[in-house]
């Protein structure tokens, strides 16, 4: 089979490895459909990246892509919940390849309404919004602000937001006013045009992909019992070190104040994926997709990410495989 790997000058290369074999709690997936995260080019550009994550599960990641969707192909003797032929979504290491094998507890059934492209856009994007959203403890009638409400993870935030009864403002580029709009903010700023920092406006929540305003200018647009939740490295230009010393001076500062602040990452969980899909069945949330690649331009579509103007996902389709190849 065709998959993307990690090659030792910080490339991707697309080779011929194995059909893999799943193991006893796995099943083993024709790929369909991957998406994009911007994890995908930190990775690629920062080894050290890929080092640091390595660490906790002592296994080396080689192998590109986090976000598939496909048919189960085979099933591993405790498996218990998928069959083949079924049709899942979920998460998985190397998912930039025809086949993958991962654990049953990290895939969903796909909702009948949606497209393998769909709901390969959705796991790690929905995934950040529905448990940042639960770790914010939205109520109806809450304000909530997301920077970056363009992006994956803040088109599907701005939908659950809404789902929930929250009054939503969604900060974005001009070109996006009007998607954002339409996916159900019910403010949105332009960021060229205005700092919410400087709106005189007030928020329960801020949810902050974006990460370009100091503490103090988001502290001073929190309400005083807010709540800041900052996720992702889009205002750290992939570096890590920054990141790091951000959330500490950030860890200090908050001691100070009534604000919570916090920084978050997913955890995958076949519970909330399966809660994404029931959303997307009942049509409470759409995926938003950008662009979409075949398998053999998976380095263009990176590139294209890297670009962070992105509207909504960038989705790899698996209907024809590339040559072997080095970018």
């Amino acid at each position: 089979m065709k998959a993307y790997v990690y090659g030792s000058a910080n490339v991707l290369q697309c080779e011929d490895l194995e059909k893999p074999t799943p193991g006893d709690d796995q099943v083993l997936i024709k790929v369909r459909a991957a998406s994009l995260n911007p994890l995908d080019y930190h990775l690629l550009r920062h080894p050290f990246i890929r080092h640091m994550l390595s660490v906790p599960s002592k296994a080396k990641i080689t192998r590109a892509g986090r976000d598939v969707a496909g048919q189960v192909e085979a099933v591993g003797r405790k498996v218990t919940q998928f069959k083949p032929g079924d049709a899942v979504f979920g998460s998985c290491a190397g998912a930039f390849a025809e086949y993958v094998c991962t654990s049953q507890l990290a895939l969903a059934m796909k909702p009948e309404n949606a497209s393998f492209e769909q709901a390969a856009s959705v796991p790690v994007a929905g995934l950040t919004a529905l448990q940042a959203l639960r770790k914010a403890e939205i109520q109806p009638g809450q304000r909530i602000l997301m920077n970056g409400a363009a992006g994956g993870v803040g088109t599907f935030t701005v939908q659950i937001a809404k789902s929930l009864g929250a009054n939503v403002t969604g900060v974005c580029s001009t070109r996006n006013v009007d998607m954002v709009r339409l996916i159900g903010a019910d403010h949105v700023i332009d960021y060229t045009r205005e700092d919410f920092t400087k709106s005189g406006q007030r928020y329960d929540v801020i949810f902050d992909v974006v990460a370009n305003h100091s503490f103090n200018a988001r502290k001073g647009v929190l309400n005083p019992k807010g709540i800041y939740i900052g996720a992702g490295m889009i205002g750290f230009d992939g570096s890590g070190i920054d990141l790091l010393i951000s959330q500490i001076n950030e860890f200090v500062l908050s001691r100070f104040v009534s604000q919570r602040f916090v920084w978050f990452m997913a955890r995958i969980s076949k519970e909330d994926l399966t809660t994404l899909g029931d959303l997307i069945q009942a049509g409470t949330i759409t995926p938003v997709i950008d662009k979409t690649y075949p398998l053999s331009e998976v380095p263009a579509a990176i590139d294209y990410l890297e670009e962070k103007h992105a509207r909504g996902k960038v989705v790899i389709t698996v209907d024809s495989a590339p040559e072997p190849n080095s970018f």
